[in-house]
């Protein structure tokens, strides 16, 4: 009667486990900081440039943010690219053509600029003077004040170009990480810099009290 007690407990027990095995394999684990934001039109470039420097900055052990890549089924929309903009230390804008029809990109760049984010822009296939935000009667007086500044701010910004039918893909992209990772590490320098600042300053502050 005892073993078969000490059985059935220890199957019970068993049970347990592995239904909590079971919800713990569900569970997603916590993204890694996003290092660089790409922001783009999907359609236009996402098997592309936008695709490409998100492979190789994944490949050097970067975590780039790509809505399409880094997004799942159930992920609320703004909440996770917000958080990746917040999260990010450079953000590269991919110009093209139609750009300006996403209200996505236009609220992405904006933000970008509006959280002093370095940017890195990239004109594909269109000229800066091209770009142009338009009233399509959809958003609000504000919301085409706050795209229409970031959009110049991001036109006044030195970035690359590429045309993607004459243009040389594989030098093209070498000049593009050239200038993230560069970025990165100036970003990172600077925000050491502010580190060391920051305890300078309360170290001596603290001294002379």
């Amino acid at each position: 009667m005892q073993q078969r007690l000490a059985s059935t407990a220890k199957n019970l027990c068993r049970k347990i486990l592995n239904h909590r095995n079971q919800i713990q394999s569900l569970k997603r684990p916590a993204p890694a900081p996003c290092d660089v934001f790409i922001n783009h039109r999907c359609i236009d470039t996402k098997r592309t440039i936008s695709g490409l420097l998100f492979d190789h900055l994944s490949r050097l052990g970067l975590h780039p943010f790509l809505d399409s890549k880094n997004m799942r089924p159930g992920d609320k929309l703004f909440d996770s690219i917000d958080r990746a903009i917040h999260e990010c230390k450079v953000g590269v804008a991919v110009f093209s053509p139609r750009y300006c029809e996403s209200y996505f990109c236009l609220h992405e760049l904006a933000l970008l600029m509006e959280t002093k984010k370095r940017v890195i822009p990239i004109f594909c296939d269109v000229k800066p003077s091209q770009l142009h935000v338009k009233d399509n009667g959809l958003c609000s007086g504000e919301e085409l004040q706050r795209f229409t500044y970031a959009l110049e701010e991001a036109k006044y910004t030195v970035g690359l170009t590429f045309d993607t039918l004459e243009g040389n893909w594989s030098q093209f992209l070498k000049t593009a990480m050239d200038a993230v990772v560069h970025n990165l590490i100036e970003v990172d320098a600077g925000e050491i810099h502010k580190h060391r600042a920051y305890f300078m300053k309360n170290y001596y502050g603290r001294e002379s009290r």
